[in-house]
């Protein structure tokens, strides 16, 4: 989504802030723009539409000064993604950068419109600025009209402004999207996320839901959404600023599909212990035993992620388990008896149609587990548990290592609640966590097949429609594999289970159509073969990924084979996850598309 940043300084703050929003590149945008106070008094912006070089030519033409100052990467929302819609949106009196969406501007606009106030864009963001410099030409000073303007807000936002005349003053409020505080030698910082400070500090404070925070040079003040003055933890941030470099790869994405094995190491190795071959959870605030009901919610890949884990859930552990894609969940007024466990999925931990189904979920009377890959972050503060991938910053706007993370933990949360149950031995847990250990060396062999899986990249780029198949938990890796190449390279691309082709979508097969089938060999592979060869004798260019046992008995009549290692069917998908990301990366790069961050996605989407 958008990201925000902000610093108080002692020194000329544009060059920072630039490297600031550099680092919140990964979370998508259209626009960006920085506004300083130059003299120390008179507020100064400039634009620019598109990428921040563009900015930066800007920056060239016409210099930025000032030792504080706000910037911003948009994601536009309310209105088209031009210069003029651009953050940050000033009046003579304050400029305010903002992530979210204001609920109620329509009717905040024609109020103000009404008392004369003259609006130049489209947004709602502007009508904020508007409202503060109401306040402040009723004669409020900065921190009281903040606090009234905030108070007439309805929505979620993260907010950062600066005033006229105010060169040692920055007002920040976050309400349903994160915003963080960071602490420097005589300087203050703002942020959407540790990432974007990551240059300046690791000493932070993550605001609260409702804060507000008045920073001067010297320190900060906190106040919770009543207004009383509040003390929030200080924590060192983990994050450093080498650990969002590319490094010697091309892109980011192809980074961190490279970096899977490592973090699917990192993430198992705090959940098994693999001396005793069992898995090590935290311990529950609630019994596991006791759960007979689980909903899993979760958007785009890791509702994915979350499908996976309906077939391990269901067939290790017995479980009744639904999965729901989060902005249509509390919409349809799920009936969620008490006491069922509501598992929640987000990288970024602050996704708002997740965040809200999972306040509905708390309102049913749920237990609530939440997976996500950004520690301290909203769904974590709101959860009964939390469970953590450590897949590190993800840049690339396309999921790949978080997927496969989270997949690995909730493979391990399948394990043990199956054997809390009481439906799996120690014998049988221990098989499973032993064919878990084995994942990531076999992913370090899976990405050999990079040179020929990118062989076969310019062809795939040639076509209109692709067809990913599979059966059973290969089947959300075959919808996670078109989502992948929908997101990047711009193909439509489905993904079926390969037993309903013959319930429509077979219609569509001809000899311009890749289609991508996922087998590894195991009690499903026979009748995904009998489906491929439905495909097949309707003139469908096969691209068949498999093991080394499927591909020596069944692949002579497929277009290309991608034989994977061989590995334990509970286990595959996240094996399978790796050839179906790199194809869609070198199909994207074939189609010179803009890998990591494609047009009109978002890493982190904090508004419905």
């Amino acid at each position: 989504m958008c990201g925000i940043i902000g610093i108080i300084g002692k020194e000329e703050v544009v060059p920072r802030i630039m490297e600031g929003l550099k680092r919140l590149e990964y979370r998508g945008y259209d626009s960006a723009g920085i506004a300083t106070l130059y003299d120390g008094k008179k507020i100064d912006r400039r634009r620019a539409q598109g990428k921040l070089v563009n900015l930066e030519e800007r920056l060239r033409e016409i210099p930025l000064l000032g030792t504080i100052g706000i910037g911003h990467t948009r994601w536009a929302t309310h209105g088209a993604p031009t210069e003029q819609n651009a953050h940050p949106h000033a009046t003579p009196r304050v400029a305010v950068v903002h992530n979210g969406i204001i609920e109620n501007f329509r009717d905040l606009r024609e109020e103000l419109s009404a008392a004369g106030h003259q609006f130049e864009t489209e947004t709602d963001t502007e009508t904020i600025v508007h409202l503060i410099t109401s306040f402040l030409d009723q004669g409020l000073d900065p921190r009281a009209a903040a606090e009234a303007a905030l108070k007439r807000l309805e929505g979620a936002f993260a907010l950062a402004m600066i005033f006229d005349g105010e060169e040692d003053l920055m007002i920040g409020a976050r309400r349903g999207s994160p915003l963080v505080l960071g602490y420097g030698e005589g300087e203050m910082y703002l942020g959407s996320d540790a990432i974007a400070l990551a240059h300046l500090t690791r000493k932070i404070t993550y605001l609260e839901e409702g804060d507000r925070v008045e920073l001067t040079r010297n320190g900060a003040r906190l106040f919770d959404e009543a207004g009383r003055e509040v003390i929030r933890p200080v924590t060192m941030a983990t994050i450093s600023g080498g650990m969002i470099d590319k490094g010697n790869y091309r892109h980011f994405m192809l980074k961190e599909i490279y970096e899977q094995p490592t973090v699917i190491g990192q993430t198992l190795g705090t959940l098994i212990d693999p001396l005793q071959g069992k898995i090590t959870l935290p311990e529950f605030p609630f019994d596991l035993a006791g759960i007979d009901r689980v909903t899993i919610i979760a958007c785009g890949t890791s509702y994915y992620a979350g499908m996976v884990a309906k077939y391990w859930l269901e067939q290790k552990a017995r479980l009744n388990v639904e999965v729901d894609i989060a902005s249509e969940f509390r919409y349809r007024e799920a009936v969620m008896p008490k006491g069922g466990l509501a598992i929640f999925i987000s990288q970024s931990g602050e996704t708002a149609d997740t965040l809200a189904a999972l306040r509905y979920a708390q309102a049913q009377g749920q237990h609530i587990l939440s997976i996500v890959n950004v520690p301290q972050s909203s769904m974590e503060r709101e959860s009964d548990m939390v469970l953590h991938t450590h897949a590190g910053p993800e840049v690339g706007v396309a999921s790949t290592k978080a997927f496969t993370c989270q997949l690995a933990v909730l493979a391990c949360l399948a394990i043990a609640m199956a054997k809390a149950r009481g439906q799996i031995d120690h014998g049988e847990e221990e098989r499973l966590c032993q064919a878990l250990t084995e994942v990531p060396a076999r992913m370090a062999e899976v990405l050999n097949h990079d040179e020929a899986i990118q062989a076969l990249a310019d062809d795939v780029a040639k076509a209109r429609d692709v067809i990913y198949l599979g059966r059973g938990p290969e089947y959300p890796i075959a919808m996670e594999g078109a989502l992948k190449l929908k997101e990047i390279s711009y193909i439509h691309a489905e993904g079926y289970a390969a037993g309903e082709m013959k319930h429509g979508p077979i219609a569509l097969i001809d000899e311009n159509v890749p289609i991508i089938v996922i087998a590894p060999t195991g009690r499903l592979f026979e009748k995904t073969v009998s489906n491929m060869q439905e495909v097949i004798a309707r003139k469908g260019r096969v691209i068949f990924i498999t093991d080394e046992q499927g591909a020596k008995t069944d692949s002579e009549e497929a277009e290309a084979t991608i034989a994977l290692p061989m590995l334990d069917e509970f286990v595959t998908p996240l094996l399978y996850a790796i050839p179906v990301q790199l194809l869609s990366y070198h199909v994207a790069v074939a189609k010179g598309t803009d890998v990591d961050q494609p047009r009109n996605l978002a890493k982190s989407v904090t508004v419905e």
